[in-house]
């Protein structure tokens, strides 16, 4: 069977029946790429202009190939074309079928010319932050893997190790600013060959792939996830911008310091549940606003906090969380009163300018000079 012949038949279909309701018409896969099979099907997909262009989806199978004419609606293609879903080489190495008009071919090219974007060096950092966002995802199976009690039930394993495995293939990808233009299984050639990979991706994706021991399954998508996370946070700190600290975090001490107070005010209340919250929203807070001001980036999700943590130690600024005392709150409220003070002084050391008036006046006289300087 030629599956052409059945590409022709939908095509006259559509051309009879959908001539002003369907866009676009393609294929992609093994066929659109000269790597079928005896048993491949021809890969369709369609993009609907109208709600009545949707009644064209279809499944079927003759002579034992099976076949899926799909819709892809505009809005999802070009989620596609921005990296935004994984299968990106859907749209970009697709062949076309059917057009329905020259304004639908334009903008299904465009589509091609925004991948293309994607890949240039000023949306690198987009990317990269799309892999961390990719690779968040991972850490669900991992809790699922980590918490399994049942080590003899290899087909859990599997499951979820395979979720940890294809998802973190996508972060990398990512990380490189391209697709896969195969799919799973048929393109690993292309995945030991990323330029950012980690440097035992190959032995992890064996081990994940063929062992039958539950524990190293577990091991191994452990330390795949930990090795690019490693990578993802390495290439967020090579695109950080010049060290600009005042600019940086102009503006935070003013906001922090209100709910600096907060804390202040629930410890002479007695008022542990309030301290509680406020204290350790301000120090994570605090710790977060000089990493970035440092480093030029923010502390990702799945960075362990001791990391940035760390900057807010030596700053040599108290540590409120470990001054938590539901019986005496008098220490929590010296450290919160000492915390305000060493960070405005920290921040001035920095080059931070504090906007802190006597009175109202001085206010006042501040606005109308910093308002006649931006205007002249």
């Amino acid at each position: 069977m030629n599956v052409f012949d059945v590409a022709d038949i939908l095509v006259n279909h559509i051309k009879a029946n959908y001539s002003e309701d369907i866009a676009i018409v393609a294929y992609y896969g093994s066929y659109a790429q000269g790597t079928a099979n005896k048993r491949s099907d021809l890969d369709f997909f369609f993009i609907p202009a109208t709600p009545k262009g949707l009644q064209a989806s279809i499944q079927f199978i003759i002579r034992d190939i099976s076949f899926d004419f799909w819709p892809i609606s505009w809005e999802r293609a070009e989620r596609m074309a921005l990296f935004q879903e994984s299968q990106t080489t859907i749209i970009a190495d697709c062949k076309l079928l059917y057009v329905r008009s020259a304004e639908d071919s334009e903008r299904f090219m465009k589509l091609r010319e925004t991948i293309s974007v994607q890949q240039e060096s000023g949306n690198r950092r987009k990317l990269v932050e799309k892999s961390e966002l990719e690779l968040r995802n991972v850490y669900v199976h991992l809790y699922k893997l980590s918490r399994a009690s049942d080590s003899l039930n290899l087909t859990f394993y599997r499951i979820e190790s395979h979720a940890v495995l294809t998802k973190v293939l996508h972060s990398l990808a990512l990380l490189n600013q391209t697709y896969f233009t195969k799919g799973f299984g048929k393109n690993k050639d292309q995945i030991v060959h990323l330029p950012i990979r980690p440097d035992r991706l190959e032995s992890y994706m064996n081990t994940i792939m063929h062992s039958y021991i539950a524990a190293d399954i577990l091991q191994a998508c452990e330390h795949l996830t930990a090795d690019t996370l490693e990578l993802v946070l390495a290439q967020k700190e090579q695109l950080s911008n010049a060290p600009s600290f005042p600019d940086r975090i102009k503006g935070f001490y003013e906001e922090e310091k209100g709910i600096l107070d907060k804390v202040a005010t629930a410890c002479e209340m007695n008022d542990y549940d309030t301290a509680y919250f406020y204290a350790v929203h301000a120090q994570e807070e605090i710790a977060r606003f000089l990493y970035f001001a440092e480093k030029g980036y923010w502390p990702g999700e799945l960075m362990i906090n001791s990391a940035y943590q760390s900057i807010y130690e030596q700053a040599g600024l108290p540590a409120l969380v470990s001054l938590l005392d539901s019986k005496n709150l008098s220490q929590l409220q010296a450290g919160v009163e000492l915390l305000s003070s060493l960070l405005e002084s920290h921040l001035k050391f920095k080059g931070v300018e504090i906007n802190r008036f006597q009175d109202i006046e001085q206010f006042e006289v501040f606005l109308r000079e910093n308002t006649a300087s931006s205007l002249s």
